[in-house]
């Protein structure tokens, strides 16, 4: 399978299973906020302006808590374990703009998308992806 980008440190599946879930909610975080930076661009929005509230808008704990409604009976039982592990995780991090309900379902879609990246799932993070957009 061709890798999203080339990693030489592609963790295994049982690795990125036992990693924390706040690191996988680290990565996860990165690839997918870089994921909506790329597709309000892709559509054509070039007002870096506009880019940023665009982003912003996609960007969010309260827009994650909400597009992951679509992808609850969409993860395979692999994925709903990573999310409510992370979903469940004590941390001592707040949250600034959202409820810790919507922080914390957040943080287990951001884990669940880690996991994918870091284990080279590249079709299955492309397709969650794409469900975060409203694309199936």
């Amino acid at each position: 399978m061709e890798k999203l980008i080339d990693l030489d440190y592609v963790v295994s599946k049982e690795k990125a299973k036992l990693t924390n879930p706040q690191v996988l909610a680290f990565i996860g975080d990165s690839v997918y906020a870089l994921y909506m930076k790329t597709y309000v661009v892709h559509n054509n929005i070039t007002n870096s302006n506009n880019l940023n509230t665009l982003t912003n808008n996609l960007v969010n704990a309260t827009k994650q808590s909400t597009v992951l409604e679509n992808l609850l009976n969409f993860f395979n039982e692999e994925e709903m374990a990573i999310f409510k592990r992370a979903r469940n995780y004590k941390t001592a991090n707040v949250a600034k703009h959202a409820s810790v309900v919507d922080y914390r379902r957040a943080t287990g879609l951001e884990a669940v998308i880690g996991y994918l990246y870091l284990t080279n799932e590249v079709e299955r993070l492309n397709s969650v992806l794409k469900m975060c957009v409203g694309e199936d």
